[in-house]
């Protein structure tokens, strides 16, 4: 990685969903520029083996089971960064969940129940529970997708509730200005264990490949500098916006 400057000194962030893929490379990130970083994902072990790695690396972390559908452990999360930062400044809401591959239509109602929950829902209510800690000047991101804008037939609702996100970042953006800003990152397609779709077939691999016009997928380290860009003052004139990291891939005029 390039030199990277130190934005985040003296500042709280919290993660979610961060102990692997795109959500762990933001707090990396964060973390190498200073920032105290609150990492968090459902599974104690996870959680500890995030927190060492990146203790290794000389970062300031602290590591919290939350599963964001639970409301006690939402509240664990914001208490346990208050109690030992005293604030938060940035809140990066990557907890995505997909578990269908159905259309639309023959979607179970617990499930689409289950990605409105996760996906959408989970991460107003954490913001619910984080505002009084909030700075002025402080930033959310929302991690949402490129299927948020043509959500693909494989995974049409998780791409739809991607797409909420982005009514969500230009709603809040409205209602938490001019002390808080608001943006999103929507994502191409990262090889991680969430998109394994994509690393299990060197077909699926290269089609994707050829549609972006950089011809290659992107990396979590791609989606990391994206997010620490809007978290950053680099962006305090930016609020309301989805920055698409792609690499080309279409996603609007």
């Amino acid at each position: 990685m390039e030199k990277i400057g130190r934005r985040f000194e003296g500042k709280v962030a919290i993660v979610t969903a961060s102990t692997q893929g795109i959500g762990f490379s933001i707090a990396e990130r964060l973390g190498l520029e200073g920032a105290s970083v609150v990492i968090s994902s459902r599974k104690q072990n996870n959680v500890n083996e995030a927190v060492e790695k990146l203790r290794a690396r000389g970062i300031q972390v602290l590591g919290v089971v939350c599963c964001v559908s639970h409301a006690q452990q939402r509240k664990n999360l914001i208490e346990k960064t208050a109690q030992k930062y005293g604030k938060i400044d940035v809140i990066v809401s990557n907890a995505a969940a997909n578990p269908s591959v159905d259309a639309i239509l023959e979607t179970q109602e617990s499930v689409l129940d289950k990605l409105r929950e996760i996906n959408v829902k989970a991460s107003v209510l954490l913001l619910k529970d984080a505002a009084p800690h909030l700075q002025k000047g402080s930033s959310i991101v929302f991690i949402s997708s490129i299927g948020a804008y043509q959500p693909p037939a494989s995974m049409a609702m998780y791409g739809v509730t991607k797409t909420a996100l982005l009514g969500l970042t230009k709603a809040l953006a409205s209602e938490m200005g001019p002390d808080t800003r608001v943006n999103c990152v929507a994502p191409g397609f990262v090889p991680t264990n969430f998109a394994s779709f994509i690393t299990k077939n060197e077909a699926v691999k290269k089609a994707i490949e050829k549609r972006t016009l950089l011809n290659r997928l992107g990396t979590t380290e791609d989606m990391a500098a994206a997010a620490a860009f809007l978290a950053s003052d680099d962006a305090s004139y930016i609020t309301g916006e989805t920055l698409v990291v792609a690499g080309g891939i279409p996603s609007r005029l």
